[in-house]
């Protein structure tokens, strides 16, 4: 019996409600499985899915371990299994719509499948989960990466139907090292959990508590190990990953930490994943400035343009203080390339203000926005927002069309001075653009096409390419 579970049923021989550090929530029953469901029997074949971010992809990749060492079998989400978990994501609307749907489309493949629903979505809103027919078990982020231990229980019916804790009880990540991810050539390294900023629009410092750092012991170990595996690329991640170190008491900033990280030996170089524009310190540009390993290319955590709009997102800096920071990161690191999260049609958002968000996307030459219209979350200031300074729906749909297209002719400006200029290129599994041909990404992120016989999955190579297609770099033969 695993401790979340052992405490979950002192808490029902003590009344009912569980305690603060494992859940939140009043006792509720195991759902009834008929009788086909009960005959269905024993776990053997475990399918899971991840929706949203990189530190989703992470602890999915945790759980998948864990079940791979209590002798799960792993297949797709796609095939036939006897255990479904849909690790999920809440930051809009949308994504609760999708994790709906991929619940019910597996249940369909399988209508005798255990369903186990995790993640910010179950830590969110674990109610409205546990009534979708067929779900048998609701885990908040605290509570997912002990699945495994949990499967023995939940198939005696022993369980409770939502275990869901206080959102910031667990630990930053999973203890014990991960072994490096079946394709080799990628590894997305959490290295913080939370967040401590609560801005207007984000539900995401609710469902994942306050700011804690991964100890630089235990990332520089991963790293090691990763990278004597092969591990070409690390992908610093976490939910505010600037904050790092904030919470570690005489410990390192994230400048020192991939400082440390750089020290280790082996081949292998290093992206940062989202960033506060104001977490860009002098230490991580000279850090830019001097260190190789070190991927010319951040995405921002930009969000707006317009002054006004920031600060009722309750953001910390201002369009200059941006501007500032990402010429000094340029001047650093010449043939920088941006992606940004940019959240268009806040209310109160004019079309002016929206004017002055797209100026600034297409001043940083923004490359890659990840665009998203305002979702209003249930808990957060910005969903309170009275109605009469709401943006309408349709208009949010048509600036985020328009911020798109711009993101998309910012692509093609920055893809043409790319090309014939010599980047180096991680070569990934996937096919190319053509029959014969491999893809990867350069340091700077930009994708790259070239032929199969010019270097193997997981090798290191620097290309010139000749053309465009597709939004791509092709490297073609001489």
């Amino acid at each position: 019996m695993t401790e979340a579970a052992d405490q979950f049923r002192r808490s029902r021989r003590q009344g009912g409600v569980a305690s603060a550090a494992t859940a939140a929530l009043t006792f509720v029953p195991p759902r009834q499985r008929s009788e086909s469901e009960a005959a269905n029997g024993r776990v053997r074949r475990v399918a899971t899915t991840t929706m949203g971010c990189k530190v989703n992809q992470f602890e999915t990749e945790a759980i998948r371990q864990a079940l791979q060492g209590a002798e799960f079998e792993l297949v797709p989400f796609e095939a036939d299994a006897d255990l479904y978990l849909v690790n999920t994501c809440t930051v809009t609307k949308e994504a609760d719509r999708q994790a709906r749907q991929l619940i019910r489309r597996a249940l369909r493949r399988n209508p005798d499948a255990f369903m186990v629903v995790a993640g910010c979505y179950a830590q969110r809103d674990p109610q409205a989960l546990a009534e979708i027919p067929g779900v048998d078990l609701v885990l908040g982020n605290g509570e997912k990466v002990d699945v495994h231990g949990l499967i023995p229980d939940l198939e005696a019916g022993e369980l409770p139907q939502m275990m869901v804790g206080e959102p910031g009880a667990a630990s930053a990540v999973p203890e014990g090292l991960l072994a490096p991810s079946e394709s080799r050539t990628r590894g997305f390294l959490q290295v913080q959990q939370g967040c401590d900023q609560h801005c207007t629009f984000c539900v995401i410092a609710s469902v994942r508590g306050g700011n804690r750092s991964v100890p630089v012991r235990h990332v520089v170990r991963q790293v090691e190990r990763w990278a004597a595996a092969g591990t070409r690329e690390f992908v610093i991640t976490g939910v505010d990953v600037g904050s790092y170190g904030a919470d570690l008491e005489g410990g390192p900033d994230l400048a020192g930490l991939l400082g440390a990280i750089c020290e280790r030996e082996g081949d292998f170089r290093l992206r940062l994943s989202s960033l506060d524009p104001s977490h860009i310190s002098e230490e991580l540009i000279e850090l830019f400035r001097n260190e190789p390993r070190l991927c010319p290319h951040i995405h921002l955590s930009l969000q707006h343009g317009d002054a006004g709009v920031l600060k009722q997102m309750k953001r910390r800096y201002s369009p200059d203080l941006v501007r500032e920071r990402i010429a000094r990161l340029r001047e650093a690191a010449p043939g920088l390339v941006l992606s940004a999260d940019v959240l268009v049609g806040f209310p109160t958002e004019t079309e002016a203000a929206f004017q002055r968000a797209l100026d600034l996307v297409a001043e940083l030459e923004i490359a890659y926005p990840h665009v998203f219209p305002f979702s209003p979350r249930p808990g957060t200031p910005g969903g309170r927002i009275p109605e009469a300074k709401q943006v309408a729906p349709a208009e949010r749909k048509a600036r985020a069309a328009r911020m798109r297209d711009l993101g998309a002719d910012l692509r093609e400006r920055v893809l043409g001075r790319a090309k014939a200029t010599r980047h180096q290129v991680l070569v990934e599994e996937g096919p190319g653009l053509r029959p014969g041909w491999v893809q990867g990404r350069g340091a700077n992120y930009l994708p790259v096409h070239l032929p199969a016989d010019l270097a193997d999955v997981g090798e290191m190579v620097t290309v010139t390419p000749t053309r465009i297609d597709e939004g791509c770099l092709l490297v073609e033969r001489a």
